[in-house]
C-alpha cells in the first residue's frame, strides 16, 4: 500500500464510478426501466459532498461524455446536467453535510430533479421529446436510494482511507 493512501483512494473512486455506469447501462425488464435510478448522479453527488477537492465539475464532464456515449445520447447532455449539479453540490458541500441523511436526501431530490430537467430540455430543443410523467420517477427512486449510497460510499472511503 502506498504511503499516502492517494492511489488506492483513486482506484476506490473510480471503481464506484464504473458501478454507476454499469447499474446504468445494464439490461432490466420493461417495467422497472422507468424506475432506474440515477446512479451516476448520485454517486458523482456523494464523492462532490465527501471529497470537493479531489472531485468536482471535470470529473462530472468526464463522467458525463462516458454516459452519453453509453446510452447514445446527444453528445454533450449529460455532461452539461453533471457538471452543473456537481458545481451545486461542491458550494453547498459543508451545509449538506452536517444535515440528516433524509435531509440530505431531500437535497440530493432537488439536485436529481435539475439534472433530469437540464436532460430533458435538451431532449427537447433536438426533438425528442417525453410526454409522460413517468420521467420523473428516477428523481423518486434515487431519492430513496441516497441512504444506502451514502453509507455503502462512506464505508468504502473509510475503510479504505480514502482522502
Amino acid at each position: 500500500m502506498a504511503p499516502t493512501g492517494r492511489p488506492q483512494g483513486r482506484l476506490i473512486i473510480i471503481m464506484s464510478f464504473i458501478v454507476a455506469l454499469l447499474l446504468t447501462v445494464i439490461p432490466m425488464p420493461s417495467w422497472m426501466l422507468m424506475l432506474r435510478p440515477e446512479w451516476v448522479a448520485l454517486v458523482l453527488l456523494y464523492w462532490c459532498l465527501a471529497l470537493p477537492q479531489r472531485i468536482g465539475v471535470g470529473t462530472a464532464f468526464t463522467l458525463g461524455l462516458l454516459l452519453d456515449v453509453l446510452q447514445g445520447a446527444v453528445l454533450g447532455q449529460h455532461a452539461l446536467a453533471l457538471s452543473l449539479i456537481a458545481f451545486l453540490a461542491i458550494k453547498v458541500h459543508q451545509q449538506v453535510r452536517v444535515y440528516p441523511i433524509w435531509q440530505q436526501a431531500l437535497s440530493i431530490m432537488a439536485l436529481i430533479i435539475l439534472y433530469q430537467m437540464l436532460v430533458l430540455w435538451i431532449n427537447g430543443i433536438v426533438g425528442h421529446k417525453t410526454d409522460t410523467w413517468q420521467y420523473w420517477l428516477p428523481a423518486i427512486s434515487s431519492t430513496l436510494l441516497w441512504p444506502w449510497t451514502y453509507i455503502i460510499l462512506r464505508d468504502l472511503r473509510r475503510h479504505f482511507g480514502v482522502k
